[in-house]
């Protein structure tokens, strides 16, 4: 029980800090509001045109293999401590072959759709 009051007593403090930290925030920051507040800053610039204006990102599917290569990584280490276990080696070994194929193919069938070209 004394785990849960030094839980609820972390939460409560932090919940109060950040309350302090907005009403202080509140009660001492400077209001002027003005037209030239509100309007978007662009390095100096004024504004010109449309706030919307699409373009062609072409590393989404880069950024996308970084992510399932560190997930894949995450999965790893854990395992390699693991493998030497007598109980659980053997099949985390035959579990890790089957995920690591699974990448692979994934990886194999991005290449195979030229999604790996950076151009």
């Amino acid at each position: 029980m004394s785990g849960y009051l030094a839980v609820a007593a972390v939460l409560a403090a932090g919940v109060l800090l950040f309350v302090a930290a907005m009403g202080a925030r509140r009660l001492l920051a400077p209001r002027a509001p003005s037209a030239a507040k509100a309007s978007t800053y662009e390095s100096g610039v004024d504004p010109v045109g449309e706030g919307w204006a699409q373009t062609k990102v072409r590393y989404f599917v880069f950024s996308f293999l970084y992510v399932i290569f560190a997930v894949d990584a995450i999965y790893l280490f854990p395992w390699a401590l693991v493998l030497r276990s007598p109980e659980i080696g053997r099949s985390s070994l035959v579990e890790m072959f089957v995920f690591i194929a699974v990448i692979v193919l994934g990886l194999a069938h991005a290449a195979r759709r030229g999604l790996l070209r950076w151009v």
